[in-house]
């Protein structure tokens, strides 16, 4: 039985800006120049989020000529979603037993 969650994809999923920019390539494939305009996020600082988020595993790039598109990897997420599904479960059987347990 899962005890934790991954901590990578999550500390990576805990910033403002990184959820954002997984929630707009949840949408499609975007380029940083896209992602620039989409979130008003300087260069640099978007660069920095996406390299997290790539070294968290949850995102992947693919050159294209002078640009680098990002996309999700949405294996990463199901995975994710699935250890929290796991965890609630869990936390439902222990909910379940102590309600037996419960004193009177």
């Amino acid at each position: 039985m899962l005890t934790s969650v991954d901590a990578d994809p999550l500390r990576a999923l805990a910033d403002p800006l990184r959820l954002r920019i997984v929630a707009l390539l949840a949408r499609e494939t975007l380029c940083t120049t896209h992602l620039v305009e989409e979130t008003g996020a300087k260069q640099t600082n978007l660069s920095n989020h996406l390299r997290v988020l790539r070294e968290a595993g949850l995102v992947e790039t693919e050159p294209c000529g002078r640009f680098t598109y990002y996309r999700l990897r949405p294996a990463a997420l199901e995975a994710l979603a699935g250890q929290f599904t796991e965890l609630a479960a869990a936390a439902r059987a222990t909910v379940d037993s102590d309600r037996k347990r419960a004193c009177p």
